[in-house]
């Protein structure tokens, strides 16, 4: 996959063919099950495994990878120890898939690279504000509010902590 640029932690590694792939996904985030449903569905030109992020079986197979950073971004890992995270994982999972192999190859460019950024930053945004991925709550600028454990509430802008001033 020419282009593609390795992440800090595989740079120098000895470059060796990838056989398999391991999609480490977030299993409490509905985006991430929809798109592991959808990658289960697609020819594969590489094997794809599917592990939940930091689950006990992902810490087994790489004790050396910093498992909390996995829930915060997509990380694939190949067989060969290479480790790609961001938008670096879409694109080598897309390049395993037979009928985006043509479009990893775009992405892998410098410009296909921004796109791909771009894509990833989106769909961390869509998450974060459905999810309340890393933790956070979303709020909007009109006064909603989405908490991930309690769900959208609403407070007029001048009520601050529940309490409500009278004009």
């Amino acid at each position: 996959m020419s282009g593609v640029t390795a992440t800090r932690e595989d740079r120098g590694a000895p470059r060796v063919p990838v056989r398999r792939l391991t999609v480490l996904y977030d299993a409490e985030c509905s985006l991430c099950a929809f798109v592991r449903d959808w990658l289960v569905r697609q020819r594969q030109l590489v094997p794809l495994e599917l592990v939940p992020a930091a689950s006990e079986a992902a810490r087994a197979r790489f004790p050396g990878l910093d498992h909390g950073s996995t829930l915060e971004e997509i990380t694939v890992v190949g067989d060969g120890g290479q480790v790609y995270r961001g938008a670096h994982a879409w694109i080598v999972t897309l390049w395993a898939l037979r009928e985006h192999r043509a479009l990893a190859h775009r992405l892998s460019t410098p410009a296909g690279a921004r796109l791909a950024k771009g894509a990833v930053l989106a769909a961390a945004k869509w998450r974060g504000a459905v999810s309340g991925w890393g933790g956070g709550v979303y709020r909007r600028g009109d006064g909603w509010t989405y908490d991930p454990r309690e769900g959208w509430s609403y407070a007029s802008p001048g009520c601050v902590s529940g309490t409500c001033t009278a004009p």
